[in-house]
């Protein structure tokens, strides 16, 4: 009951040929400012500074504890809306004060790259039934596939554990790593705290990673009917870009621009967890 009639022009094959190649190639990161990671906006400026003492006054010293200081930070200052613009710019979400997963995201690489951690994304698409449980009277109106942008920050004496192409584990001088933001809060068992990621209800994919092993490619302590294993609802890995830019350019948005014109009224105020 998906549908394709939303979303824009995008070529199965030529995304697969692509997304091969790129995961089979190092891609690096960067800390520099995009349109979207509008870094030096005053809106940014001063979240980057709220982040540094409260990670002072917790005592976060490494750079992985300073990010999973921020993504608390996010959780509570920018809500969880159904907002279909994934090329917004960070400093506009901070003042809307809400934001989709995808948008809090880029809030929280916005934050990596100001603190000087290089930051990169996983173009994955995903399966348009996997937002079903949120859309339950509305199902034909759900893309036949959603483009997901997954962070990923390299981080010093981290060790990468991703399984998916050559470029996911790959390190660098001291011993730094690219760490999926699904594994910045480590020691998570698979299942988490209250059970795996249902894509249901007021939590989304953002609050998950805090709470609960998240993992699109099935590994082995993760593999088949576990809670974290989402590899199900994966159609298409298009490998790793520098940006979230440079994903948005080459394979467009999930949805077209009319549609996104359309939609963005409603679903960018559109609470996740409310009753669809």
């Amino acid at each position: 009951m998906t549908s394709r009639l939303l979303m824009p022009v995008r070529t199965v094959r030529t995304a697969r040929t692509e997304g091969a190649e790129a995961s089979a190639r190092e891609v690096p990161g960067s800390t520099r400012p995009t349109p979207i990671l509008d870094l030096e906006h005053p809106l940014v400026t001063a979240l980057v500074a709220r982040v540094l003492r409260e990670s002072e006054a917790r005592g976060a010293v490494t750079d992985r504890a300073r990010l999973q200081v921020a993504h608390g930070i996010l959780v509570t200052a920018v809500r969880p809306v159904y907002s279909v613009e994934d090329r917004r710019r960070v400093s506009r979400t901070l003042r809307l004060g809400r934001g989709s997963c995808s948008q809090r995201m880029a809030v929280l690489e916005a934050v990596a790259r100001s603190l000087g951690v290089e930051t990169r994304v996983r173009g994955l698409l995903v399966d348009g039934t996997f937002w079903y449980p949120r859309f339950p009277k509305l199902r034909a109106f759900v893309p036949e596939e959603v483009l997901l942008a997954w962070p990923e920050f390299r981080l010093a004496g981290a060790a990468g554990t991703s399984t998916a192409g050559a470029g996911a584990a790959g390190t660098g001088a001291a011993g730094a790593a690219w760490v999926p933001i699904a594994e910045l809060f480590t020691g998570l068992a698979p299942g988490g705290h209250g059970g795996g990621f249902t894509n249901a209800g007021a939590e989304t994919l953002f609050e998950a990673v805090a709470r609960t092993a998240v993992d699109w490619d099935a590994p082995a302590a993760c593999a088949g009917s576990a809670p974290c294993d989402l590899s199900a609802h994966l159609r298409t890995d298009l490998g790793r870009f520098s940006s979230r830019d440079e994903l948005f350019d080459l394979h467009g948005q999930t949805l077209c621009r009319p549609a996104r014109t359309l939609a963005e009224p409603v679903l960018g105020r559109w609470s996740a967890g409310a009753a669809a």
